[in-house]
């Protein structure tokens, strides 16, 4: 009877250390000390043992008892402890799960690498509002109500006189109305047009710049635009101004570099050309000095603007600008 009670004591500690959850738990108490259990079971049957064994039968039966008791309820508050810490059915054993590190996007890296190169040739960086009124938005840079130069940018109106950006332009008579010369800032963000394909996305990033001080020259420009696309691209990078026209500039020049693709042999990318666009730009119009009170006799100036998309397309060899808006892990991992 002796041995009945140490089997009895071995397998239920053992079952109480294996138990898993506080359900397990309860189907355990129940199997050992229930009205049905083992250990109920066996103090019925001491009726049949002998005289002389009964007592101490019942005394280790009933010692025991206690000592489950005390197991259960002691196990019961391990189990609710590592419950609320929220650890249930974790390993704590087992090797851990490396963490995969992010890396920035490929539009944020150009973005800081451009913003970068501008710094370091003295310029500020500037913001202004991405939801902008019609008159810094148009007006204030010579595109007045009506003008047909408002066609070439298809634009979201939030209502009459209030628009989402169609450039980062705002940002240069903001700045030039608070801020005497000599002004040299860039401003990157977002923007917005009416438009979407594998060129171009509804909204997308420019970095705007603006150098206005006394005898600002076009000279100027060219030598400031050269050193970027030297600095972006590399030294052996040839660029070109072409004539063409902005509202806001006069006179205005795209700037082109040699395809970085094929190295101005000809290809699909620059449409057999060997040059690619990469950014507008021109001398500031007298115009927009006007509007924000600058002497037109005294200051002159410059502006420019880049596509970031654009230039993360070519620095990476991209053909479809959609792909920086996918999140595909795949695609962006790369970076």
């Amino acid at each position: 009877m002796q041995n009945n009670i140490i089997d009895i004591e071995k397998e239920a500690f053992e079952s109480i250390e294996q138990a898993g959850d506080p359900d397990q738990l309860e189907q355990l108490s129940i199997k050992y000390l229930g009205r049905k259990g083992v250990l109920t079971k066996f103090l019925r049957n001491i009726s049949s043992l002998p005289d002389d064994e009964r007592p101490s039968a019942g005394k280790n039966a009933n010692i025991l008892k206690g000592k489950l008791e005390a197991a259960f309820k002691e196990a019961l508050s391990k189990l609710e402890a590592v419950d609320a810490a929220g650890l249930t059915g974790i390993d704590v054993t087992l090797p851990g799960r490396p963490a995969k590190r992010g890396s920035f996007h490929p539009i944020t890296q150009v973005a800081k690498e451009i913003s970068d190169i501008f710094l370091r040739l003295g310029f500020d960086i500037a913001e202004s509002p991405e939801v902008e009124t019609d008159y810094y938005n148009f007006e204030a840079l010579n595109i007045p109500k009506y003008h047909p130069a408002r066609d070439m940018q298809d634009t979201f109106y939030v209502s009459e006189n209030i628009v989402l950006r169609t450039h980062t332009s705002p940002s240069q008579p903001r700045v030039m109305e608070s801020t005497q010369p000599p002004v040299r800032i860039i401003s990157p963000g977002k923007v917005f047009r009416c438009d979407s394909d594998i060129t171009h996305t509804p909204m997308f990033y420019q970095i705007e710049g603006l150098m206005v001080d006394k005898n600002i020259s076009f000279g100027d420009l060219k030598g400031i635009l050269t050193t970027f696309v030297h600095q972006f691209f590399d030294k052996e990078t040839s660029l070109r101004f072409r004539p063409s026209f902005f509202p806001f500039t006069e006179p205005s020049a795209e700037v082109d570099i040699r395809c970085v693709m094929c190295k101005g042999e000809g290809c699909r990318i620059c449409s057999k050309t060997g040059w690619l666009e990469v950014l507008g730009s021109g001398m500031v119009h007298p115009a927009v000095f006007e509007n924000v009170g600058y002497d037109t006799d005294q200051y002159t100036g410059f502006a420019f603007g880049i596509g970031i998309e654009r230039m993360a397309m070519l620095k990476y060899g991209i053909d479809d600008i959609r792909k920086f808006y996918e999140n595909d892990i795949r695609f962006l991992g790369q970076f």
